[in-house]
Parts: C-alpha cells; sequence; structure tokens
C-alpha cells in the first residue's frame, strides 16, 4: 500500500511538471500567411519547418498557398516562422528561398516563384 502511494504521488508530481510545461492555450496567437508550394511533400516540408520554429498546428492549403498556425510570441515570431519557411525551400511571407535552396527541390515541389500556380501541380499528386 505504501509503495501504491508513492506510486501515485510520482505520477501526479510529473503530471504536474508536465502541465505547467506546456505553453497556455490562451497565450497562443494565430495568424496566417501565404507560402508557396504544390503538394503534399511541399505541405509536409512547410509544415515541419513552421513547427521546429515554434508554431503550434500549423495548416498550409495547397489550393490558397495560406499556411494558419498559432505561436507563442514569448517564443517565436511570424517573422522567424517565414524565415524558416524560406530556408527550406518555400516563399513565405517577406521571405524568398535562396535559388540554392529552391533548385534541389523535387520537381513537382518547384513553384512558379511569380506566385501563379504551378501547372504541373494537380498532374502530380503525393
Amino acid at each position: 500500500m505504501k509503495k501504491l502511494k508513492m506510486f501515485l504521488i510520482a505520477v501526479m508530481a510529473f503530471s504536474t511538471m508536465n502541465l505547467y510545461s506546456q505553453t497556455p492555450k490562451n497565450n497562443l496567437k494565430t495568424e496566417s500567411m501565404k507560402v508557396l508550394g504544390n503538394c503534399s511533400m511541399c505541405e509536409d516540408r512547410i509544415e515541419k519547418a513552421a513547427t521546429s520554429e515554434g508554431a503550434v498546428n500549423p495548416s498550409w492549403d495547397a489550393k490558397t498557398k495560406m499556411l494558419a498556425y498559432s505561436y507563442d510570441a514569448a517564443k517565436t515570431s511570424p517573422d522567424k516562422i517565414s524565415k524558416k519557411i524560406a530556408g527550406v525551400g518555400h516563399d513565405a511571407g517577406n521571405y524568398k528561398a535562396e535559388e540554392k535552396v529552391y533548385n534541389s527541390l523535387p520537381s513537382c515541389c518547384k513553384y512558379d516563384r511569380n506566385g501563379s500556380e504551378n501547372k504541373n501541380a494537380e498532374t502530380h499528386k503525393h
């Protein structure tokens, strides 16, 4: 019985620590930005980059080219998130991907850098 009490106390302590280490939802701000890309591979790359820079629940839509996400302003910013996404090859917000990085994308992921849709995007789905 004593071991069970100690185990329950340890579980409660761990749960409490974990709860306080998470960002409270009321501190999150919600944003959206245009991010150029074409397909599900682009979606994965864009959302992964956004998450790695602190975006919470990023969701990119291939049709609208819009990324919606939340973030904690104490930890990151839309500017940092845009820059991170551009770093993986996708023009995002006020940042353009470096030509070398853009050129390394798979052919189906190469969007028209002037902002119009890639004509091959609809025929090449992942």
